[in-house]
């Protein structure tokens, strides 16, 4: 197997998750922490946020329903999810976590529904996306999860 080959195929893969807004330079920040003592930091971390983010939005969903136009309650949650997008560098989540917030400091029920909509698409992209990220890594070995590709 040409594990040097792989290694660029997935250098070439996060290349086009920055060019295409999916992140940010914080998660190069969390790529940072990660050494030999800990290898897969950075999936740990992604697999956590996703876990993490899935049940912020599902608890949000409650909220929206038990709760209808309690707009500084929904905030509240949309501003959970949105440091924890901020804090791995999920960029265009964290954009559709503010255009929830305009759309509640706007009272606007019909905008917030559509936002959590587009925010789920997002997710669901991202995780497919950092999943098949990782997969090529551990396919490239060792070498290529316990070092950050070069880009």
């Amino acid at each position: 197997m040409d594990y040097s080959n792989l290694r660029r195929q997935a250098a070439s893969m996060k290349r086009g998750l920055f060019d295409q807004g999916y992140l940010d330079e914080q998660f190069r920040q969390v790529e940072d922490l990660q050494d030999e003592a800990s290898p897969n930091f950075v999936e740990e971390v992604v697999v956590l946020f996703f876990k993490d983010s899935a049940k912020l939005m599902s608890n949000l969903e409650q909220a929206l329903e038990k709760y209808p136009r309690d707009f500084n309650r929904w905030d509240a949650y949309m501003q959970q999810l949105k440091g924890s997008c901020s804090s791995i560098g999920a960029s265009r989540m964290k954009i559709e976590c503010l255009s929830f917030r305009d759309n509640c400091g706007q009272g606007n029920v019909e905008g917030c529904m559509g936002s959590l909509q587009k925010l789920k698409r997002e997710h669901a992209l991202l995780r497919q996306k950092l999943e098949s990220y990782f997969q090529l890594l551990r396919q490239a070995g060792p070498a290529g999860a316990a070092t950050r590709p070069v880009m």
